[in-house]
């Protein structure tokens, strides 16, 4: 289905060219305020000093040429010459009605499928997944969710940290303590160990970079012990992806190893190498230091060795050439915004990335703060552990539901604990600004009120509700009646449903799960409205609002799925 703003947006153009010859696409938006109307056209402002004439007289020779009026209830000029346009209560009811059977809810289908690239989460290999953490894993598999959705052929990359130096360290100190095979909690106390006696201790230090060549030179002994530590690790992962009910397919550093040599390689031979202190360099228009001195994009260090830079250029190469991908999106925090700049520009200047055709954003976020405002720690000035922050969390929602629950046994309250807690966790994240850091807060985000999960989920409980106190076959239902709005609170909830895919299409160019949130919240409140305003059981109308009522659970359902979030029936 088109989207509203898409087919208005086509017929004020149509009536342009016919009004005027003027082929133009119309400036079309939603009324800031609904009692002025759903849709505004604002061309006529901008048309006037063209053609030279009051742009109310613009205004009127627009609505003159626009064919199927009909289906307005209401298109006036307001101000200067805004055209406010309000659909009649059939024409949306007839929409909505196509809308519940569209399997998609109103979401523009793609005319051709692309291959979009989502690199999330990113851990580093012997280390466990933090608070700090969080916001990659949860806006990058929404973004995954989202464009999986919209029929977009989609790869979820992890794009983890599992080489370099501080292997050989970790690898050194294994072989020399006979350490076997573990968790990943005991992992990182041997890491934390190697890494004391790294700085500590001379001779152990030439033993650990002599590991590092060992590994590089894919030593069987090394390699054994490297495969080890990964393994380890992708388990300790595994548990917080499947806790979060988060997939995504690890493809690492080490995987781009055999590609570096070939990517200097080719930068060479283009001539885009300078050397700087014996490193081989890219220098980038636009980008420069503090000092106002040239930055350098460096692809190989002056001992020979790579870096992140050479890893992340193979890795667009790779992705733009072998994959055909055909939008990479990369979700990092913002702090990394200009090393991405620079990768970019690096391949755009390789020749490798052309914005015409492989989009590629960076999606920036701020950091997790606690209630002080500064980075979100545990009592004892430890980096919260992913894990402990959602255990707590969960464990806050288990006290929250004995506290109100007066029923249910012990596993449906494990059960709902689990979604509340982690469906919390994620909402109060995607519901913030994405590029600003936000403050967590258990109780904020478990209250029943507000712009949170559990008032959302308590909205898609009460549909349910509503469905098992009347005690009807929904499948009946459907095939008995349409919808059909007539009262002010059902015309607004309507209207707010049809919105469904206008949200989803900005959210896929801004990339701001925040987009999704907002509705999703304003649609809770306004079916609230209408469940306030319009009596559903034993009402003449009945049938028809059960359908209403089954449309915007649809809908909630499936916002949420979009956003991670796990529903459930009863609370």
């Amino acid at each position: 289905m088109e989207t509203f703003l898409s087919f208005f947006r086509h017929k004020m153009s149509a009536a342009i060219l016919s009004a005027f010859g003027e082929k133009i696409p119309a400036d079309v938006s939603i009324c800031p305020q609904e009692e002025f109307g759903h849709y505004q056209c604002n061309s006529a402002l901008q048309l006037a000093k063209t053609l030279k004439m009051s742009p109310r007289v613009v205004a009127q020779k627009i609505i003159d040429h626009l064919e199927g009026r009909e289906i307005f209830s209401k298109i006036e000029i307001a101000g200067p010459g805004f055209i406010n346009c309000a659909l009649s209560a059939d024409y949306l009811s007839k929409e909505l009605t196509k809308q519940l059977h569209d399997p998609f809810l109103g979401a523009p289908r793609p005319s051709h499928k692309k291959k979009i690239i989502v690199e999330f989460s990113s851990p580093n290999v012997a280390k466990e997944l933090h608070v700090g953490h969080i916001r990659s894993t949860i806006i990058g598999d929404c973004l995954a969710r989202l464009f999986e959705f919209l029929g977009q052929d989609v790869l979820r990359l992890n794009h983890i940290g599992d080489w370099g130096t501080q292997f050989g360290m970790l690898i050194a100190y294994m072989k020399e303590k006979k350490c076997k095979a573990t968790d990943l909690e005991e992992l990182m106390q041997w890491y934390r160990a190697a890494k004391k006696q790294f700085d500590d201790d001379a001779d152990f230090k030439k033993r650990a970079q002599r590991e590092v060549v060992r590994l590089q030179a894919e030593d069987p002994e090394s390699m054994h012990a490297w495969r080890l530590i990964c393994e380890i690790s992708r388990r300790g992962f595994q548990k917080i992806y499947d806790l979060l009910g988060v997939k995504i397919i690890e493809r690492g550093e080490s995987f781009y190893n055999p590609y570096l040599k070939s990517v200097v390689e080719e930068l060479e031979k283009k001539h885009l190498i300078e050397l700087s202190g014996g490193a081989k360099c890219l220098f980038l228009d636009g980008f420069k230091n503090r000092e106002g001195e040239p930055l350098p994009l460096m692809v190989q260090k002056s001992d020979g060795g790579y870096n992140y830079d050479t890893t992340d250029l193979a890795a667009i190469r790779y992705r733009i050439f072998t994959d055909k991908a055909e939008r990479i999106i990369y979700v990092t925090d913002v702090g990394q915004s200009l090393h991405f700049q620079m990768i970019f520009a690096a391949a755009m200047k390789a020749g490798w990335l052309d914005p015409e055709k492989v989009q590629v954003d960076h999606v920036g976020f701020g950091l997790v703060v606690g209630l002080d405002g500064k980075k979100f720690k545990t009592r004892s000035g430890e980096t919260e552990r992913l894990i402990d922050l959602l255990t707590e969390a969960v464990d806050h929602a288990r006290k929250l539901l004995i506290e109100r629950s007066t029923d249910g046994s012990t596993a449906e309250i494990e059960h709902l604990a689990h979604v509340l807690g982690i469906g919390a966790v994620k909402y109060a994240d995607l519901s913030c600004s994405r590029t600003k850091d936000y403050t967590f807060s258990y109780e904020r985000m478990l209250r029943f009120e507000g712009n949170t999960a559990v008032f959302l989920l308590y909205s898609y409980v009460r549909i349910h509700g509503i469905q098992r106190k009347i005690g009807v076959d929904m499948a009946h239902i459907l095939k008995q009646h349409a919808i059909h709005l007539q009262h002010p609170s059902e015309i607004s909830l309507g209207l707010h449903l049809r919105r469904f895919g206008e949200v989803l299409d900005w959210m896929s160019v801004d990339l701001c799960p925040n987009r999704l949130t907002d509705y999703l919240y304003a649609l809770a409140e306004k079916f609230n409205a209408f469940f306030r305003d319009c009596r559903v059981q034993g009402s003449p109308e009945e049938g028809e609002r059960l359908v209403l009522c089954e449309l915007t659970s649809r809908i909630l359902r499936q916002g949420l799925n979009i956003l991670g979030l796990e529903t459930v029936e009863k609370m």
